[in-house]
């Protein structure tokens, strides 16, 4: 079988990263949709497996949560009888450090409150000290944060006060108008100054814009959920390494003290690469 070469995969890693779907990777590379979907997952395997690794012991100080919806297959409403466990709506559960802009901790499932747990549980242990911690106001987040924290944490919520809807087609487009935003102090004595979401929500659009199936209205929605699994792996991992920000010149993962370089893609593909080599080993 024809491997595709080091410099190729970068070319197409990049992108993906950069906001294309698969197919319009393949007209501008002239790669194959199965080889980018095979290249896609073994990179989300791979970058899973890194940062799982890395992302532990970090310095955090403020950290900011939030839910991004999408969908996989077909919106909850369109699913064919007999698909619910293949299709529908799924939710990306987001952290993100104030001050580097890292995400060290996300988990992709439901809204409810086991995938609130999960990803509570997944955050706690990539800390390294106590955190002051903000969520908007979605009730399963109390109980996850007391399980994964305990005492030791600095939480609070920012409810959000919106009015009605707009009226006509542009309600499809447009949110309702946010009229206000109440801070509520949750667990130990959080900086109510300090109180915010803003950062996460603003991730969120980097997200859709970086990561092509979180786009709304588009036609490059996952149509299995490891897929959508494996492709934000594969942006964090970007968000993280590679992608500077223009707060601190510099990645996140440079910021935190997670690596002491600049990645460039040659260097992601590396360190699939050699994650491939530890996969083949195990296997013998």
């Amino acid at each position: 079988m024809n491997r595709l070469s080091s410099e190729d995969r970068a070319r197409i890693l990049h992108l993906l990263c950069e906001g294309n779907s698969i197919r319009a990777t393949v007209r501008l590379t002239g790669a194959s949709k199965n080889t980018i979907a095979k290249l896609l997952a073994t990179a989300g395997q791979a970058c899973m497996a890194y940062q799982d690794r890395v992302l532990v012991n970090l310095n955090c100080k403020r950290i900011e949560v939030d839910e991004l919806w999408s969908f996989v297959g077909a919106k909850q409403k369109n699913v064919p009888e007999g698909k619910q466990d293949e299709m529908g709506d799924v939710w990306t559960w987001v952290a993100i450090c104030a001050e580097s802009k890292l995400v060290p901790a996300w988990y992709i499932g439901g809204r409810d409150s086991e995938a609130a747990m999960s990803f509570m549980d997944n955050l706690a242990k990539r800390l390294a000290q106590r955190i002051q911690l903000t969520s908007d106001g979605h009730k399963p987040y109390i109980e996850a944060v007391e399980g994964a924290f305990g005492a030791d944490i600095d939480y609070a919520m920012l409810v959000k006060i919106y009015g009605p809807s707009p009226e006509g087609p542009q309600r499809r487009y447009s949110p309702a108008e946010c009229l206000g935003a109440k801070k509520q102090r949750i667990e130990g004595k959080p900086d109510l100054s300090k109180v915010s979401t803003s950062y996460a929500e603003r991730n969120n659009g980097i997200i859709r814009q970086h990561c092509k199936r979180y786009a709304r209205l588009t036609q490059a929605f996952s149509k299995k959920i490891e897929n959508h699994v494996y492709a934000f792996a594969l942006h964090t991992m970007y968000h993280n390494f590679v992608k500077i920000s223009g707060a601190h010149r510099m990645t996140p993962a440079m910021k935190v003290g997670v690596t002491g370089k600049l990645w460039e893609m040659p260097d992601l593909v590396a360190m699939i690469e050699e994650w491939e080599k530890a996969q083949t080993a195990s296997d013998m």
